[in-house]
């Protein structure tokens, strides 16, 4: 008996009662490998002592000083360090909570800035399909998530969803990788005109694409020639880096290695990586500057704004990564987890792509790898894997819809980056598992 409202109302769940490095346990002492980081949040597994020490400090301090009074040392602090690594151009940080009032941080922020600067009639946005910016009504709207966006669609405003930069299914077999990118920001600049040239407020897309779509990077030059689309037309490019971002893909941010700036973007999960509910939106010094100079308010908020304990701990975490040098370590055991995938899927039947960047990596599996062909959506596989994987002791995040939010599975791995080479076999052979028991009882349900 529970009085929880779980998000899953008819399943049963195991408790979590304590943290050791990459696993969680639970109150039967069974021990789960972390491979998902919950949701690529866990970067610093379960049981960082600095980040616990941080944190205990600021609450013995000061726990909490509402941000329409007081400014705090650790949010200053956090901004600062974010600030000085943060790709050129962005200037100023806005703390929230979480990822998707980062975006709704984002969105308003975007409106605002236009109307402070006499363009009140640029309201449109234009985002990708199966992207995932959000469940806020504002990030759900934006999002290209069919399925998580299906019932709620009365409420959501109108948006443009284009082509995903998803070169396993979208670019042609004979089309090489600039003709596929000039298709992609032929098809934005398309769009721009249709709305209205001077009537579009923003482009918003993941660096790389997380939950819906699984871990799919851009193709080499997507990027810069969205960017000069977006220029060309006055257009704001906002990136979503909640879940790609903050050392996920091996650098602090995901774009940087795309080589361009946004003039927002929004990250989350790894920046507090669990232990503190935190979210931010970076914003460039132009778009800061037109605020200052018009009303100097930005008309947003929430109660918990820059808390001053998650500041704490979000720099601890920062701090220890940065000391610990986990970036490289990113890069490194990313390539070591890649080439174990390949080893153990590259020839299998059913798993049609293996992708990624870093410790951030995608499985998509098929029924026909020939033809591409998704399992039966009645089938379930991915909630298959979940469970096959739970009871193997791991923990990965599957997901359905990847086509087109109805058909398709795909797999996202986001693990710890503290794991040693031994865990990412032991991620593996429990993956293999999970993945084989999964595929055979879809066999007999088929029959």
């Amino acid at each position: 008996m529970t009085h929880v409202f779980h998000r899953n109302i008819h399943q049963s769940y195991p408790v979590a009662v304590a943290g050791d490095g990459p696993y969680i346990i639970a109150a039967d002492g069974r021990r789960y490998l972390d491979a998902s980081g919950g949701a690529a949040v866990s970067c610093l597994g379960h049981s960082a002592t600095e980040v616990v020490e941080a944190i205990q400090q600021q609450v013995a301090s000061l726990a909490y000083a509402h941000t329409s009074f007081f400014t705090t040392e650790p949010m200053e602090q956090l901004a600062d360090f974010l600030i000085a690594r943060a790709p050129a151009g962005l200037e100023y940080v806005y703390f929230v909570s979480g990822g998707s009032e980062a975006v709704e941080a984002a969105l308003k922020l975007a409106r605002q800035y236009f109307t402070e600067t006499g363009q009140p009639q640029r309201r449109h946005l234009i985002a990708r399909r199966q992207s995932y910016h959000g469940n806020t009504l504002g990030a759900l709207a934006t999002g290209g998530n069919a399925w998580r966006r299906a019932q709620f669609e009365p409420l959501l405003t109108q948006v443009s969803h284009l082509t995903p930069c998803y070169a396993y299914r979208e670019q042609g077999e004979q089309e090489s990788d600039d003709a596929f990118t000039t298709r992609l920001a032929q098809e934005l600049e398309d769009e721009i005109l249709r709305l209205g040239a001077d009537e579009v407020m923003a482009f918003v897309a993941e660096p790389v694409v997380g939950a819906t779509l699984g871990a799919v990077p851009p193709v080499a030059g997507y990027f810069r020639k969205i960017r000069d689309v977006c220029d060309r037309y006055g257009v704001l490019l906002i990136l979503d880096e909640v879940m790609c971002g903050m050392g996920r893909t091996g650098t602090l941010f995901a774009i940087e290695q795309e080589g361009v700036s946004p003039d927002i973007t929004t990250i989350a999960k790894g920046l507090g990586a669990g232990y503190q509910p935190i979210g931010a939106t970076l914003v460039s010094g132009r778009i800061y500057d037109a605020i200052a100079a018009g009303s100097g308010f930005f008309q947003h908020g929430h109660t918990y704004i820059g808390h001053a304990t998650a500041c704490a701990a979000a720099l601890a975490v920062q701090q220890t990564i940065e000391s610990r040098q986990l970036l490289p370590r990113v890069q490194m055991l990313g390539r070591a987890l890649q080439q174990r995938l390949r080893s153990r899927f590259g020839d299998h039947p059913h798993i049609g792509d293996l992708r990624g960047r870093g410790l951030f990596q995608g499985i998509e599996l098929v029924r026909d790898r020939a033809t591409k062909e998704p399992f039966d959506p009645a089938l379930k596989l991915h909630a298959r894997i979940k469970q096959a994987a739970m009871d193997e002791g791991l923990m990965c995040y599957p997901m359905g819809g990847t086509l087109d939010g109805r058909r398709g599975d795909h797999i996202l791995l986001a693990p710890p980056f503290i794991l040693e080479e031994s865990h990412l076999d032991e991620l593996v052979d429990k993956l293999e598992s999970a993945i084989t028991l999964a595929l055979r009882a879809v066999k007999g349900a088929r029959a």
